[in-house]
């Protein structure tokens, strides 16, 4: 499960990307639910949402990148000795 780009076990930039992409859909979307249920106004929480779109998006996706270059918890790839 190597990258055969980076010689090591890890993801390319694009798939960080494609997952903070995702995963902020569904915590703005959360994160306007929630507004909208404590303050009643749906205006107001779609501000909310739209603010803490990019400031988390913008932090996932270095989290993601800093937790890349970790090896904690990953399991080394041994090499194939030969090939049939």
């Amino acid at each position: 499960m190597g990258n055969t780009v980076t010689g090591k076990s890890g993801e390319r930039k694009r798939r960080s990307i494609a997952k903070t992409l995702s995963w902020r859909t569904v915590g703005t979307i959360d994160t306007i639910i929630i507004s909208w249920i404590v303050v009643g106004n749906l205006n107001f929480a779609v501000t909310i949402g739209g603010v803490e779109l990019f400031t988390k998006m913008a932090l996932y996706f270095l989290h993601e990148r800093a937790w890349n270059k970790c090896n904690y918890g990953r399991e080394k790839e041994t090499p194939i000795e030969y090939e049939i």
